[in-house]
């Protein structure tokens, strides 16, 4: 079983940079919304959302984050992105890759789990594990047919016991998508040093 091609991901672009709807369709609003809502703090110094598409994520997210870190596939989409959040930091990559290096107590992963396949869902947790073990993580599953591989709940079922350094607790569920949130475990938060200040 192998994840979603990056010839795929293009053609998702093709003919325009918003394939989903994200900006004008009243569900997917509603779902940024919830996630939003599904964050536990107020404020968080950086956060880094991994397939961040067009960046419609981020804006709702702007007011809960000092600074902003997208990353994304496909060049169309960064282009939206950065149109849409102009205070975003947004870089190309197709996982697995290097990630960014700086220091975030906030990772979101909205929708891209079962773009990928169970070995690198496992990649994915250990590069989470060893980069950012006591940031907050936000994952997003749509629960209908995904069209890929792997469905949302059995990419998520892959991904969350993967990542022994965080709990997860589902809050919010609705006909068509779940959000949950993995904070770290209190006996690795004891093990970890403290993070670093984000770097510009």
């Amino acid at each position: 079983m192998t994840g979603v091609s990056i010839s795929h991901l293009h053609a998702l672009y093709a003919a325009t940079d918003d394939p989903w709807n994200f900006a004008s369709s009243p569900y997917e609003q509603e779902k940024f919304r919830a996630t939003r809502r599904a964050l536990s703090r107020a404020r968080y110094a950086a956060a880094f959302e991994l397939g961040c598409g067009n960046g419609q994520l981020a804006h709702h997210l702007a007011d809960a984050v000092a600074h902003y870190t997208g990353m994304d596939a496909v060049d169309t989409a960064l282009k939206a992105a950065r149109r849409t959040l102009p205070a975003g930091t947004f870089v190309k990559g197709y996982y697995p890759c290097d990630l960014p290096e700086d220091s975030f107590d906030l990772v979101v992963l909205s929708e891209i789990l079962y773009f990928l396949d169970h070995a690198t869902l496992r990649t994915l947790a250990a590069d989470i594990a060893a980069r950012w073990p006591v940031a907050e993580i936000i994952c997003v599953t749509y629960l209908g047919p995904s069209g890929n591989a792997l469905q949302g709940d059995e990419a998520l079922s892959a991904f969350i016991p993967a990542l022994q350094t965080h709990r997860f607790t589902q809050v919010a569920r609705t006909g068509g998508y779940r959000i949950d949130r993995g904070l770290p475990r209190c006996d690795h938060i004891a093990q970890s040093p403290p993070e670093s200040a984000p770097r510009r």
